[in-house]
């Protein structure tokens, strides 16, 4: 498998406060790679650089085997990287289907504007029920599986996800978690999913990276991270 993402030695912070101390990852095309580790560790700023939102200080970020490292952040959206954000951002006083058209915002996208809410429709049946409802009404689940919809409506071809089960009951993270294996599955998305959900992203995910105070500390495969006792109790707690 080609590499779609490719991060050495990242270092980046807020003011003078590093945050992240030269991680190093890679996602493969197609794949779902999974960043875990608990909270407050540098999982969001490590997106967030990734995505230019925090200036990379040093180190470099690699997209299909092109440097993208100083890029500004719209042109790495344009190039078919999508963030999806911790917490909802979603217009509230919108409905699902207004949401739905404003994440189609990218020229790529807008050709493609009636593919992507017919995909985005039948992966997720309950908007479609719900599509004239005001996106503020909706259920946490249901908010949160919106922010994930509009995400694919700028027709990504890499997905960051940032803590997607976080303030979920625990049925719906299971919900949450189907979905973004069929985005992979069905859709051929390559995702990056950062977790505090150390159970339910090894289930999900091929690749890990534990990351703790801002650098990698352990990777593999999902069943040799969960294979290793040493591991978990460090870095997860399981």
């Amino acid at each position: 498998m080609s590499s779609m993402l490719k991060v050495e030695n990242l270092e980046s912070g807020y003011g003078a406060m590093q945050v992240l101390w030269k991680p190093s990852l890679e996602v493969k095309k197609g794949s779902i790679t999974s960043l875990l580790g608990p909270n407050g560790v540098g999982k969001s700023t490590f997106l967030l650089t990734v995505l230019g939102s925090v200036e990379p200080w040093a180190g470099k970020i690699f997209y299909e085997d092109k440097e993208i490292t100083n890029l500004p952040t719209h042109k790495k959206v344009d190039l078919g990287i999508a963030l999806v954000p911790e917490g909802k951002h979603l217009f509230d006083g919108m409905n699902v289907h207004e949401n739905l058209i404003m994440g189609a915002y990218r020229k790529e996208a807008i050709k493609y504007i009636d593919d992507s809410l017919e995909l985005v429709y039948s992966l997720f049946p309950i908007l479609k029920e719900r599509d004239r409802q005001g996106a503020g009404t909706l259920s946490g689940g249901q908010q949160q599986m919106l922010t994930i919809a509009r995400a694919l409506m700028t027709k990504p071809n890499l997905i960051m996800l940032d803590e997607p089960s976080q303030g979920l009951a625990p049925i719906l993270v299971g919900e949450v978690f189907e979905t973004i294996q069929k985005l992979q599955a069905e859709v051929g998305l390559t995702i990056l999913l950062v977790e505090q959900n150390a159970e339910a992203s090894l289930n999900a995910a091929s690749y890990v990276y534990i990351m703790h105070e801002g650098q990698i500390k352990a990777e593999g495969t999902a069943d040799k991270i969960r294979g290793s006792s040493d591991i978990r109790e460090a870095y997860l707690g399981i």
